[in-house]
């Protein structure tokens, strides 16, 4: 049976191009657009939320993956970047989303093209049960960098 979980958050207007932003888990900070777009540079964006929700989902999938396909994650690392396209009416999507994950998993006893193989299944799962990932229009293109340590 399907069942709902709701989430919130509350934002407020502070006067120019900045607002506050309250979580409802419990995190408040100051946002502006960005540069690009009449804002201030060196702090959060509406842009920066979009990237970062889509790039901690996915690794937080990949950690609940890699303990499923019983991995020893030594580390993770993802550079994420987001494609914005503006149109000449300046109304804008992001038309990609281009993740570069970073991870080291320790061989153990196996032979290390079977947790290479196993890494990268949970790698797609970790994208195939990203809330966020799913939640999207954008192109998702995953380029990893797997190194298998002895």
């Amino acid at each position: 049976m399907s069942r709902t979980a709701t989430y919130h958050t509350s934002v407020s207007w502070k006067g120019e191009h900045w607002g506050h932003l309250v979580m409802g888990n419990g995190p408040e900070m100051d946002f502006s657009a960005p540069p690009d777009a009449q804002g201030h540079a060196g702090v959060f964006t509406p842009e920066d939320a979009f990237v970062a929700a889509a790039n901690t989902c996915i690794m937080l999938m990949f950690i609940w993956a890699a303990e499923r396909f019983k991995l020893k994650l030594i580390s993770y690392e993802c550079y994420a970047e987001g494609t914005k396209l503006i149109e000449l009416d300046r109304t804008e999507i992001f038309t990609q989303l281009h993740f570069h994950p970073v991870i080291r998993i320790a061989s153990g006893d196996e032979e290390p093209s079977i947790v290479e193989a196993r890494t990268r299944r949970a790698l797609q799962s970790a994208q195939k049960y990203s809330l966020v990932a799913n939640s999207v229009k954008s192109a998702i293109v995953m380029e990893p960098q797997i190194e298998i340590i002895p």
